[in-house]
């Protein structure tokens, strides 16, 4: 029984006396997003972001164009290195389980000025990575039936880019409206789709390896390529690992929604971890028994249909469609995840008056419990930036590419400031929860080089990426250069000099701090 006297527990407490709401007092922030995602749904907004059926589906041809099937062995490499950021975060969601938590790190360890810009990168990136993602639509329905080749035939000169934004589009009002519609809504949705890509991945994996036709040393087959160029194989097999870094990223996910989870500082670091590890080790398995199994390594459409083209000459047209269908399930809810994210995000900066119209931007539906005009506004720019595509697709692969870009900047402004605090002993974990204890400032150096060497590798101006199509432009082959250059210089004079007078905590979103004057009850 509970003493006539005493205070009566309030929902989330734990045995050790914390409460879920504690990290969100110390940023300053109130609680107004209702908790009700569970291990499960966390894990799958971290696993459902990356992936693996969407990406590997989406960028196997890259791979194998660039560096043959020995591009394989740029999965565990990414994957190496992206662990080593993951458990950054982990120490971080532990502590600051939160809403658009790569914006609210990077400001909590490097400062409002870093946080701003780490926010507003995260942000433009996440809304041109929901238009990417997509356009995946387009590589995956028209190949199980030419029924969704709504505009043309396919062989027109703007047919596919024209069905691509048409088919996009569906799907952007779509993940609007979910998200509008609430956090349990999209979870239950997110969860079932998840369910979904990991049991047709896992029989893929099955199918795969019983139609085996050779042996692993198949991975050391580069096909020739690199002979012209400068580093010679390393160099195109540095091109070719942007296929896997394209994919392996968005685990932080599972933090953002941390506001919304039960008992966060424990399920979130969880999350981060095995979502990344379980794309890993099934995105590997994947890519590995389709090189082991496609029936000829030298066939051109490796290059230009990628797994497409592998599932369906290896499994047969019947199969294979099954296996699309599953592919399009996983597109539609990767698309819901990036989408939540870019929300959560928003809603985050939005709250510390950091965004136009932050106010509304800020502001929780008292019906749906979510804010749902950022939902409104990331969907109509998303469709926005898809119009792009229809006459200068090329332009959107720049855009695109750039995008993912931006999202390991964005990332390496929460490990380097992470690392100088580090240095200068300013930051602890949280006791109880993930610690990397003596590992930390090793896996931290190693976290920040490796964002950094990805990121140039990703932004290196080579014209196969930037500009593959005639006629060349140096504006394109600089595009990532350019690109980030406008967006980050350009947003951060707009901070400065317009938003920077205004930042803090609105009134109606800033946690309530009791009058110390006032007696407490007996």
């Amino acid at each position: 029984m509970t003493d006539p006297g005493s205070e009566p527990v309030r929902p989330g407490t734990r045995a050790d006396g914390t409460h879920d709401d504690d990290s969100l007092a110390e940023l300053g922030y109130k609680p107004e997003l209702k908790r009700t995602l569970g291990n499960f749904h966390t894990f799958a907004a971290g696993i459902s972001y990356i992936s693996i059926l969407t990406g590997t589906f989406q960028l196997f041809y890259f791979g194998v164009s660039f560096g043959g099937p020995a591009y394989w062995w740029s999965w565990p490499m990414v994957f190496v290195g992206q662990l080593m950021v993951a458990l950054c975060f982990c120490e971080l969601a532990a502590r600051y389980p939160v809403a658009g938590s790569i914006y609210n790190w990077s400001k909590k360890l490097g400062g409002p000025h870093i946080g701003w810009l780490g926010g507003w990168m995260m942000l433009t990136a996440t809304m041109v990575s929901l238009s990417a993602v997509a356009l995946a639509y387009q590589v995956t329905l028209p190949q199980i039936s030419s029924w969704f080749q709504f505009i043309g035939d396919g062989t027109g000169k703007t047919d596919a880019a024209a069905n691509a934004v048409l088919l996009g589009s569906v799907l952007v009002a779509f993940t609007t409206l979910v998200n509008a519609f609430g956090v349990k809504l999209m979870a239950r949705i997110n969860s079932a789709g998840v369910a979904i890509e990991l049991i047709a991945a896992v029989i893929l994996i099955i199918l795969l390896a019983a139609h085996v036709t050779r042996g692993p040393s198949a991975l050391l087959e580069t096909n020739g390529l690199g002979k012209g160029d400068q580093l010679g194989y390393f160099g195109a097999f540095l091109t070719a690992a942007l296929a896997s870094a394209y994919v392996m990223y968005g685990f932080d996910t599972a933090s953002s929604l941390g506001e919304e989870s039960k008992n966060p500082g424990r399920n979130a670091p969880r999350a981060i971890l095995r979502a990344l590890i379980a794309s890993f080790i099934i995105g590997g398995l994947i890519l590995l028994f389709a090189l082991l199994a496609v029936p000829d390594l030298q066939a051109k459409q490796l290059s230009v249909d990628g797994l497409q083209y592998v599932v369906l000459s290896t499994l047969g047209s019947t199969i294979g469609q099954i296996v699309l269908w599953c592919v399009v399930i996983a597109i539609t809810v990767c698309e819901l995840a990036v989408h939540t994210a870019g929300i959560r995000l928003a809603f985050a900066m939005a709250r510390d008056n950091n965004l136009p119209a932050a106010s509304l931007l800020a502001k929780v539906s008292p019906r749906f419990q979510t804010p749902v005009l950022p939902a409104v506004v990331i969907g109509l720019v998303a469709v926005g930036i898809l119009v792009i595509n229809i006459n200068q697709p090329q332009i959107f692969s720049v855009i695109t590419s750039i995008a993912i870009i931006m999202i390991y900047l964005a990332y390496l402004l929460v490990t380097l400031p992470m690392l100088y605090q580090r240095l200068r002993g300013n930051w602890t974990p949280v006791e109880g929860n993930f610690s990397l204890g003596k590992f930390g400032l090793p896996v931290n150096i190693l976290a920040v080089l490796w964002g950094a060497a990805m990121s140039l590798n990703l932004a290196w101006p080579r014209a196969t990426v930037y500009n593959a199509t005639g006629p060349q432009h140096w504006y394109l082959r600089w595009g990532a250069f350019l690109f980030i250059g406008v967006v980050g210089l350009g947003g951060f004079a707009y901070y400065w000099f317009v938003q920077r007078k205004r930042t803090g905590v609105l009134a109606g979103h800033a946690a309530d701090i009791p009058d110390p004057t006032t007696p407490k009850k007996p």
